[in-house]
């Protein structure tokens, strides 16, 4: 049994930190459990556009408001918590928080937490042993 807490990651490398976002990664690849789970923090008035090519993420929005646009087809869905999104078919998509929105992200593959964004918002397929 894995039993972790924010207070545990906060500003370490799991933490990392952007001018639009911050993601407290707490569980990664590392783990062995075939996801990442993450809290990530994202700020008000930003525009955040993501790809996730490599990865399927589902996030649960915790508190704040926002929007998301699937940048395919135009549509755009009203973020509030209690509402999550399923980027079930690797979906371009850009988030905008009204407020500032924290969120509940699960990855599969989960992440190792040294992806970087590139420039069309992709986190590359990085893999490690498990533990």
């Amino acid at each position: 049994m894995l039993v972790r807490t924010l207070d545990e990651i906060t500003d370490t490398d799991a933490d990392i930190k952007t001018p639009n976002w911050r993601s407290k990664r707490i569980i990664l690849a590392k783990e062995g459990v075939g996801f990442s789970v993450h809290e990530t923090t994202l700020y008000a008035g930003t525009v955040n556009d993501f790809w996730y090519a490599n990865h399927i993420e589902a996030v649960f929005i915790t508190s704040g408001e926002g929007e998301i646009e699937d940048l395919a087809t135009g549509e755009v869905h009203q973020l509030k918590p209690g509402s999550l999104y399923l980027l079930n078919d690797h979906d371009k998509h850009q988030v905008r928080p009204r407020t500032e929105m924290k969120t509940v992200c699960v990855f599969n593959p989960p992440v190792t937490g040294r992806e970087v964004h590139d420039e069309n918002g992709v986190y590359p397929l990085v893999t490690e042993e498990t533990a």
